[in-house]
């Protein structure tokens, strides 16, 4: 398999900033390539402490600004967790996540059922839906086994 160039990594990136009138500046493209190579789903706070090295005039603001705008052209998700930052999701893929609510860690997974679930009628009627993604909230193995971890739960009622 041949290595793409960084070069080839930023076409698709260069050519949608030109479809939404975007200028390529390289806070933008160091912004994009960061977070691309990341794995963790990032917040905008990791993504300024990263390119901050590059950059050390760039602004957290700037780096937030342009996450969001990332995020408003299609370049990533934005993953929203209770009482927690905002993540960024580079992976543009059809993909679900589990998500830890004890440390927090969002974990990539991906599923034919769940890619397969069905759309309710309501909700086909009364809205357009491009995408679905499954999100798992619980406790991940490594939380699990720490030394004095209680899974207290979380109480759910059931609708009917």
């Amino acid at each position: 398999m041949q290595k793409q160039s960084v070069s080839d990594c930023l076409d698709p990136f260069i050519e949608l900033c030109k479809k939404f009138d975007l200028k390529i500046t390289p806070q933008r493209c160091a912004i994009y390539k960061e977070l691309t190579q990341a794995k963790n789903h990032p917040t905008a706070d990791e993504m300024f402490t990263i390119v901050k090295k590059e950059f050390p005039n760039i602004s957290y603001d700037t780096v937030n600004r342009t996450l969001l705008t990332f995020a408003e052209i299609g370049l990533v998700d934005v993953i929203l967790t209770k009482g927690g930052p905002r993540r960024f999701d580079p992976d543009m893929e059809n993909h679900h996540h589990f998500h830890c609510i004890h440390c927090g860690k969002i974990v990539d997974f991906y599923s034919d059922e769940f890619d397969n679930l069905g759309i309710p009628d309501h909700i086909q009627d009364d809205f357009t839906v491009y995408t679905k993604r499954v999100v798992l909230n619980g406790v991940c193995q490594k939380c699990r086994k720490k030394k004095g971890f209680r899974d207290h739960g979380i109480a759910i009622q059931n609708k009917k």
